[in-house]
């Protein structure tokens, strides 16, 4: 464990110095608002404790504070992580599906977590960013399952919703991991405060420590 924490800190200071966003040596990261209906602004606080706890636990550069940016706006370029949830709609266009694939295609990171609700329509929209690729069912011995803490059987379940296990997906896009979508899981509800949702703190020790891999893969990732 401290040999890997180690590696991840030599990459993440090395990334500091190049990633587009960092104005104060810190990474600064984003949470995506969208257009349709869907309510991306939900849990305003999950994000947030996110952050805290990664720095809690690694000694990684991460600005305390997050933004929203618009998907189709040019500041989205300058996030090297951004976060995107909700339980319904999404809506890109034309101008908005090219702004995402160039985030991604240059470097960027898209977590997408299924809030109950977005699966239906964040799959299509996905398609519109990406149409040569598709989701793909991410191996329990993918790094992002164990870059800080170990999961060996893939995502935690943190509420039930259809019952169903939890599943991660992810795009990779000529050869590079893009964008890892969470279904069946949920972890953003387990990063809120823990009176939002009486997510029991078990639970939201397992969300966060999940959401600590995705954010320091993310980050730190080649």
């Amino acid at each position: 464990m401290i040999i890997r924490i180690t590696l991840i800190l030599i990459s993440a200071f090395l990334f500091a110095d190049h990633a587009p966003a960092q104005t104060s040596g810190e990474f600064e990261i984003a949470r995506a608002k969208y257009r349709g209906g869907g309510d991306w602004y939900n849990d305003p606080s999950a994000l947030q404790n996110l952050i805290q706890y990664t720095k809690s636990n690694i000694p990684i550069r991460i600005s305390e504070n997050y933004e929203d940016v618009s998907i189709g706006s040019a500041d989205l370029h300058l996030y090297p992580f951004i976060f995107l949830t909700g339980h319904g709609n999404i809506i890109l266009n034309s101008s908005e599906a090219r702004n995402l694939r160039e985030y991604l295609q240059n470097g960027g990171f898209l977590y997408i977590d299924d809030d109950y609700g977005l699966d239906e329509y964040i799959r299509p929209v996905m398609k519109q960013v990406f149409p040569e690729e598709e989701f793909v069912e991410v191996p329990f011995d993918h790094p992002i399952y164990n870059q800080v803490f170990n999961f060996d059987n893939g995502l935690p379940k943190i509420h039930e919703h259809d019952g169903e296990p939890p599943r991660g997906f992810g795009i990779f896009h000529e050869g590079r991991f893009v964008a890892y979508y969470s279904y069946e899981s949920n972890l953003g509800d387990g990063w809120a405060d823990p009176e939002v949702h009486n997510t029991p703190e078990s639970l939201r020790q397992k969300a966060l420590q999940m959401g600590t891999n995705i954010l320091v893969y993310a980050l730190t990732r080649n």
